[in-house]
């Protein structure tokens, strides 16, 4: 109990720290971009905004993740995670088209005036703070084993990167005014960049939701298992992950000679060696089998 008090509590910190940096950028970069005609830099603020949209629902959804297993859930809440950063990618997705479809409008739309110099220096510093979240982020999602407190960094980061080329295209649009059709250009890239970043973070949730196999998982808990004595053969290895943990079933071949209750104590032994492998998995079903002669 005190450990899931600890996490949620290190998850939100840096969580609320994200939520402060993302609303004085989204802010500062809104400002500028409509205050010096940069199209580029307005769909990075909105890029922001959903990064303020994915750390509201971390900061509330930890809590329910981390909660242990009870009677209505004896697997536990660990997949509301896989839930919450589905949720992310599903945002990131719908930000990326609006942008998109916007930018391709304005391509066909009047010329108009180049970004103001002001434009740039917003995106520049909006690189530096994002990049700086992210690492924090980063360092916190790998020391608690949290898939989606990862997915909210790369969030930040796809934020700190988006910035590099609306960076480009406001100083190309300022600098060369025969290229204010760079601006657009850069809101365009910035839609592309977060829908593989969507993608990205979407692809180990959605495996997650409906049981994939881990192969190379499998293989640690087949060596583990392999070394236990008593163990003949291990076969039908299979791990999924819920949350941040691993949940594994495997196939155990002993002695056929052996009673009942020894068998039963090598497949402890097995549950045991699993759980305490430090591989992540908390949750291991061994079936005994009778090893062929």
């Amino acid at each position: 109990m005190y450990q899931q008090a600890a996490t949620v509590r290190e998850v939100r910190r840096v969580t609320y720290a994200g939520m402060a940096v993302n609303v004085a950028v989204a802010a500062l970069k809104g400002f500028a971009g409509f205050a010096f005609a940069s199209q580029a830099l307005i769909a990075d603020a909105v890029h922001s905004v959903s990064d303020l949209l994915t750390d509201i629902s971390v900061a509330l959804g930890v809590r329910y993740w981390t909660a242990p297993a009870d009677e209505e859930h004896p697997y536990g809440h660990g997949k509301i995670e896989a839930l919450v950063t589905l949720f992310i990618s599903l945002v990131l997705t719908g930000v990326a088209y609006e942008l998109a479809a916007h930018a391709v409008r304005s391509f066909g739309a009047e010329r108009h005036s180049p970004p103001g110099l002001p434009a740039l220096f917003c995106a520049i510093v909006s690189i530096f703070a994002k990049e700086w979240i992210f690492r924090w982020t980063r360092r916190v999602a790998r020391k608690v084993n949290s898939q989606a407190l990862d997915a909210n960094a790369w969030h930040h980061r796809s934020d700190a990167i988006s910035s590099v080329p609306v960076a480009i295209a406001v100083a190309l649009a300022h600098f060369l005014p025969s290229l204010y059709w760079m601006d657009a250009a850069g809101a365009l890239i910035v839609s592309l960049f977060i829908v593989r970043v969507a993608w990205e973070i979407a692809h180990p949730a959605l495996q997650e939701l409906i049981d994939a196999d881990i192969e190379d998982k499998a293989g640690e808990v087949a060596s583990i298992a392999q070394g236990v004595p008593g163990v003949v053969t291990v076969h039908k290895v299979r791990v999924r992950r819920y949350g941040g943990a691993f949940a594994a079933d495997l196939h155990v071949h002993v002695d056929a000679g052996l009673s009942v209750a020894e068998g039963h104590d090598i497949g402890h032994a097995v549950s045991d060696a699993l759980t305490a492998s430090g591989i992540g998995v908390t949750d291991a079903v061994v079936h005994i089998e009778p090893a062929r002669r």
